[in-house]
C-alpha cells in the first residue's frame, strides 16, 4: 500500500458502488461533524475552561479531520473538498488551509481495466492503438491516471483514463448531497444568507465538466491557440483519434516541476525569469481571453529544458464574461474614489455580494477594506494578505463570492508563492501593475475617456440632486402631514426580556404539567393500569423534551445578547 493512504482509498478501483454504503458513509460524516461543530460552542467541553487558544486547537484539529475523511469518502469528496477550499467566504479560514491541501491523488486502478476501458471507449485493443503503453502509470488521481504511450507514428504520447465507474458513484454521491444542501439550507442557523443549493449546483457543473474528457481536450486545444504567439509557454496538442469521454490523449511534454527549484538551478534555468514569466502567463489568460486556468498549482507547471512553461491538466479552466470588465470597472472608480457605497453597489451588480435588507454591516466592511489597502503603493502589496484580509472580513458576511472570483483569487496566491519559491525578491502585484494600467488605458479609449465622462456624470448628478432637494424635503413634510409616513421605534431590550420572560412563564408550566403527569403516572401503575399508565408517562417525557428544548433557547438568547 503506499504510504499515506487508507484502507478504504482502496474502494475507489471498482466498478460499481453501494447506493445505500455511500447514504450510511456521508450522511455519518455529516451527523459527527454537526456533533463536533455543537460540542465547540460548548464551555463545559474544553477541560480547565475555554481560552481562544483552545478554540483556535480545536478548529485546527477538525480541519485536519474533515481532510482525512474527504480522501476517505474517495473522488467526490476530494474534489467538492478542493472546491471549498476556495469559499473563504464560507469557512474558516483553518478548514480553507487544511482542505487546500487535499492531495488530487489516490492508487492506481490495475492495468486491466485500463485495457477494459480503452477497448471499449476507442472501439481497439491496446496493441492495434499504440506501439507500445507502458502498464505502469506515471501518475494517480483521484479522477483518473495517467500512462505513457508510443503511437505506431512514433510519436510519444500521454493516455490519460477516467477511474472505472466513476460517472456512477458522481450519480449516487451528488443525490446524496443534493439531500444534504436542502438540509443546511432549511437550518435555522448555517441555511441564514447561505445559498446552499446555488453552491451544490456550482459544484455539479464543475464535477461534471471535469469528468468530460472531450470537454478537457477542446479546452487544452483553446488554451494552445491562446499562447500560439509566445515561444516561451508550451500547451501539449490533443490527439482527437485516440480521446474519447473516458479516455484523453495529449502530447508527450515532460519538463521539470515549477517547485522544483534545484533541479531547475542544475538545468541552468533563469529562476527570477520564470517567476515573472509565470505572472505574465496568468496575467495574459485573464486580459486578452477570458479563458484562464483555474487550477494552477505546481503539478499542473513545469519547465521545458529550454526554459519554457508546460500547462497541464485543463479539466477546470475558468472564464470571465464580457460585461464583468465595464462591472470591474466601476468598482475601480469606486475603490480610488474610498466610494463603498459605489463599491457595494457595483459588486451586488457583479453577483459578488448577496443583497440583504440590511446593507450596513457590509458597507462598513468595505470602507474598512478601503481605508485600510488603500494608504499602501500597489505594487507593496501581496496578493496572499489581500486575500486573507477579504476572506476574514467576508467570512459570515452577505458576501457571496462566485467560483470565478475565488478561483482566480486562489491562482494569484498560488502563483504569488511559486514566484517567491523562485524568486524571494518576486512580488506579484509589481509584475501586475503594468498590465492593470495597460487595461484601465485600454477602457478609457474605448469609452472615450470614461474617466471624464465619469466625472461629468457625477458632477450632473450632485446637481441634479441638489435642484430637487428642496421639493423632496416639501413632499417629505406633506406627507408627514398626511400621515402617509409612519415611524416604529422598536426597542430590543425591552422585546428580548419580553421574550425571555414568556419563556420563563412557558417552562414553569411544562414544570408543572410533568409533575402532575409523572404523579398520575405513578398513581396509575399502582392501580396497575400499566398501559394508561405508560401513555401519561410518554406525555410526560414528550412535555420534558420541550422543556428541555425551551431552555437551550433560553442559554442561547444570553450568550447572543
Amino acid at each position: 500500500m503506499e504510504k499515506g493512504y487508507s484502507d478504504k482509498a482502496y474502494r475507489w478501483n471498482r466498478e460499481s458502488y453501494s447506493s445505500k454504503r455511500r447514504f450510511i458513509d456521508i450522511w455519518s460524516f455529516v451527523l459527527i461533524l454537526m456533533y463536533r461543530l455543537w460540542l465547540y460552542n460548548k464551555s463545559w467541553s474544553y477541560p480547565g475552561g475555554v481560552t481562544d487558544a483552545k478554540q483556535a486547537a480545536r478548529r485546527k484539529m477538525l480541519a485536519i479531520w474533515i481532510r482525512n475523511t474527504l480522501l476517505d469518502l474517495g473522488p467526490t469528496f476530494i474534489k467538492v473538498g478542493q472546491l471549498f477550499s476556495t469559499r473563504a467566504d464560507i469557512f474558516p479560514i483553518e478548514y480553507v488551509e487544511e482542505l487546500s491541501k487535499l492531495q488530487d491523488r489516490v492508487p492506481a486502478f490495475s492495468y486491466t481495466q485500463v485495457e477494459t476501458i480503452i477497448e471499449k471507449e476507442l472501439g481497439k485493443k491496446i496493441p492495434e492503438l499504440f506501439h507500445s503503453f507502458e502498464p505502469i502509470p506515471l501518475a494517480a488521481a483521484s479522477l483518473g491516471q495517467v500512462h505513457k504511450a508510443v503511437l505506431h507514428s512514433g510519436e510519444a504520447v500521454v493516455i490519460k483514463v477516467q477511474r472505472p465507474g466513476l460517472k456512477k458513484l458522481f450519480e449516487i454521491d451528488l443525490q446524496i448531497l443534493k439531500g444534504i444542501s436542502r438540509y443546511f439550507q432549511s437550518h435555522p442557523k448555517w441555511g441564514k444568507g447561505r445559498d446552499w443549493m446555488g453552491i451544490y449546483e456550482e459544484c455539479c457543473k464543475i464535477l461534471w465538466e471535469e469528468i468530460d474528457y472531450l470537454s478537457e481536450g477542446r479546452n487544452a486545444d483553446a488554451f494552445r491557440r491562446n499562447f500560439r504567439g509566445y515561444d516561451w509557454v508550451k500547451v501539449p496538442r490533443v490527439y482527437w483519434r485516440y480521446t474519447s469521454s473516458r479516455v484523453l490523449a495529449l502530447e508527450y511534454a515532460p519538463g521539470i516541476k515549477i517547485s522544483q527549484y534545484e533541479a531547475l538551478e542544475a538545468a541552468g534555468l533563469d529562476r527570477k525569469l520564470l517567476a515573472r514569466q509565470g505572472a505574465q502567463a496568468y496575467l495574459l489568460q485573464l486580459l486578452d481571453n477570458g479563458f484562464f486556468h483555474a487550477d494552477p498549482h505546481p503539478g499542473n507547471l513545469a519547465v521545458s529544458p529550454d526554459g519554457a512553461l508546460i500547462f497541464y491538466d485543463f479539466g477546470m479552466m475558468g472564464r470571465i464574461k464580457s460585461n464583468v470588465r465595464e462591472g470591474l470597472m466601476e468598482t475601480l472608480f469606486g475603490i480610488a474614489s474610498k466610494d463603498g457605497d459605489r463599491v457595494v453597489e457595483s459588486l451586488v451588480n457583479l453577483g459578488a455580494i448577496s443583497p440583504t435588507e440590511d446593507m450596513g454591516p457590509v458597507r462598513r466592511s468595505v470602507q474598512y477594506m478601503l481605508d485600510h489597502f488603500m494608504d499602501k503603493p500597489f505594487e507593496n502589496q501581496s496578493v496572499a494578505a489581500i486575500s486573507d484580509d477579504l476572506y476574514e472580513i467576508a467570512y459570515n458576511q452577505p458576501f457571496r463570492f462566485p467560483a470565478t472570483f475565488t478561483f482566480v483569487m486562489r491562482a494569484f496566491s498560488t502563483l504569488e508563492g511559486v514566484g517567491k519559491g523562485l524568486d524571494p525578491e518576486f512580488n506579484f502585484m509589481e509584475v501586475a501593475k503594468p498590465y492593470a494600467m495597460q487595461l484601465m488605458t485600454n477602457m478609457n479609449g474605448s469609452e472615450g475617456n470614461s474617466l471624464l465622462n465619469e466625472l461629468s456624470r457625477q458632477a450632473v448628478q450632485v446637481s441634479s440632486t441638489a435642484l430637487g432637494l428642496p421639493r423632496r424635503l416639501e413632499d417629505t413634510l406633506e406627507k408627514l402631514e398626511r400621515g402617509d409616513i409612519r415611524m416604529r421605534v422598536r426597542a430590543i431590550e425591552t422585546e428580548r426580556l419580553l421574550r425571555r420572560q414568556s419563556n420563563i412563564q412557558l417552562t414553569t408550566t411544562y414544570a408543572v404539567m410533568i409533575g402532575s403527569f409523572t404523579l398520575s403516572a405513578s398513581i396509575l401503575l399502582v392501580k396497575d393500569y400499566i398501559w394508561l399508565a405508560v401513555f401519561v408517562a410518554l406525555i410526560a417525557a414528550l412535555l420534558s423534551w420541550l422543556m428541555i428544548r425551551l431552555l437551550l433557547r433560553l442559554d442561547r438568547y444570553d450568550r447572543t445578547y
